[in-house]
């Protein structure tokens, strides 16, 4: 077995392609109305799929509210240059910050992501 590709559910599949192909130095491989895909370097493969009843997650987590049950974990070298570059992409930076060598920013959609340094 091989894991080859993550799957986001998204009411905005080639918006976030786009986002998330800028964000990572990929480039969205296919396009179609209603899902995309991004290949980034590494071999990994990001899928946007379009969810015709997605709800913005709220993070942190609110009781009653939609919760983001998965995340992207992405490893950068520089966390301030790299925080700057996803905001410069359309991020935006979560108001909640709770380790001091992660940054948690929100893409267009609403889903939390993760920027850390090794």
């Amino acid at each position: 077995m091989r894991l080859t590709s993550v799957t986001v559910g998204t009411s905005r599949p080639l918006e976030l392609a786009a986002f998330y192909a800028r964000l990572l130095g990929g480039e969205v491989a296919r396009e179609e109305p209603d899902w995309a895909q991004v290949r980034v370097p590494g071999g990994l493969t990001l899928n946007f799929e379009h969810e015709g009843c997605f709800r913005r997650p709220v993070w942190p987590a609110v009781a009653g509210e939609q919760i983001a049950s998965q995340h992207l974990d992405v490893e950068v070298d520089d966390l301030d240059a790299a925080a700057g570059h996803a905001v410069a992409c359309g991020a935006v930076m979560a108001v909640a910050q709770p380790q001091e060598n992660v940054r948690v920013l929100i893409d267009p959609d609403g889903h939390p992501f993760c920027l850390f340094t090794g």
